[in-house]
């Protein structure tokens, strides 16, 4: 099955996951880089490795009638 994810917010997300966790973890600033600078791709599997819910990001079909 493939669905359609909304990478801009799904990176964000994750921003603002890892910078929520700089203020107890400070060597989680490498990881906020490595958002930041990763491809559509890596940042879907690095909310994969964090087992985030990617159908919550699932772009929806809104021409499709049901």
């Amino acid at each position: 099955m493939e669905i359609t994810i909304d990478v801009d917010e799904l990176r964000q997300d994750l921003k603002d996951f890892y910078g929520s966790a700089m203020q107890y973890n400070p060597a989680a600033v490498m990881d906020l880089i490595k958002v930041e600078q990763a491809s559509d791709n890596e940042i879907v599997r690095i909310a994969q490795d964090n087992h985030i819910n990617l159908f919550d990001y699932e772009i929806k079909d809104r021409g499709r009638s049901r």
